[in-house]
């Protein structure tokens, strides 16, 4: 008997909003409102529009200048310090100059080498416009130190959606002595017939540095990438994992 005298307010809002089905196509918020408060949100923004018409003053906006990275700071310089390992200090030397232009010419950092500490030092000047400079050129050194090309690890600086992701063997599967080295030649192959591959498919770029792998390439790719790393470390055969390297290469495709 309560079921049956319910009031009839209850079932016209009921109705009322029955209509507002969310249509993903055309909506462009995910708040969704009620006829009555649309129409009162639009008589009140009539009204603001009718008090602006009446005014018609120009209103100024300020413009400011951008602001420098050392002026950003209170006129304080950064620094930031990456020290060269042992096997890499040859290959700084010899591409030193192809290391040195695109800081210096692009973002506008003062660069340096310390002997002593073996590192290579940067700060920002009164000529680095970006604040994000400097960490793009810590990133790009790390990037030639952990065993990348400098024409791969330049990528750092012209795109902001790449990443570099490093892990151990031992960190997918505990293996030690000669399973430890047999699952390092799996990944890299013959000749590194399969570390290209996995590269070439996935657009990525792959460093094996002991049992140490290093990616650089985004965040989708290393993910195919790894993946294809990992189940080789588990003992997939390599030709199961070049025919879903096709499929992958593929699909990429396509979506490109």
């Amino acid at each position: 008997m309560l079921a049956d005298t319910q009031p009839t307010e209850t079932m016209d809002v009921d109705r009322e909003f029955s209509h507002d089905v969310a249509d993903p196509s055309t909506l462009t918020s995910r708040i969704i409102q009620s006829e009555s408060i649309q129409r009162e949100d639009r008589d009140n923004d009539s009204d603001d529009e009718m008090e602006h018409e009446t005014k018609n003053e120009p209103i100024d906006q300020p413009t400011f200048q951008k602001l420098t990275s050392q002026a950003a700071r209170g006129g304080k310089a950064e620094y930031r310090r990456i020290r060269c390992p042992a096997h890499r200090y040859t290959p700084l030397r010899e591409n030193w100059e192809q290391l040195l232009t695109p800081l210096v010419e692009y973002l506008k950092l003062q660069v340096r080498f310390n002997t002593r500490t073996r590192s290579v030092e940067m700060k920002t000047s009164k000529h680095t416009l970006d604040a994000s400079s400097l960490q793009k050129g810590a990133d790009f050194i790390s990037a030639f130190m952990l065993g990348f090309e400098p024409q791969d690890a330049v990528a750092l600086l012209r795109l902001d959606d790449l990443f570099i992701e490093s892990f151990k063997v031992t960190d997918v599967k505990i293996l030690r002595g000669d399973h430890l080295s047999r699952a390092i030649g799996r990944v890299a192959g013959q000749d590194g017939k399969t570390r290209f591959a996995i590269e070439n498919a996935t657009r990525t770029r792959i460093v094996i540095a002991d049992s140490r792998i290093h990616l650089l390439g985004s965040y989708g790719n290393i993910r195919l990438a790894r993946n294809a790393i990992c189940d080789l470390i588990l003992g997939a055969p390599p030709g199961k994992v070049y025919n879903n390297m096709r499929n992958v290469a593929k699909r990429m495709n396509e979506r490109y």
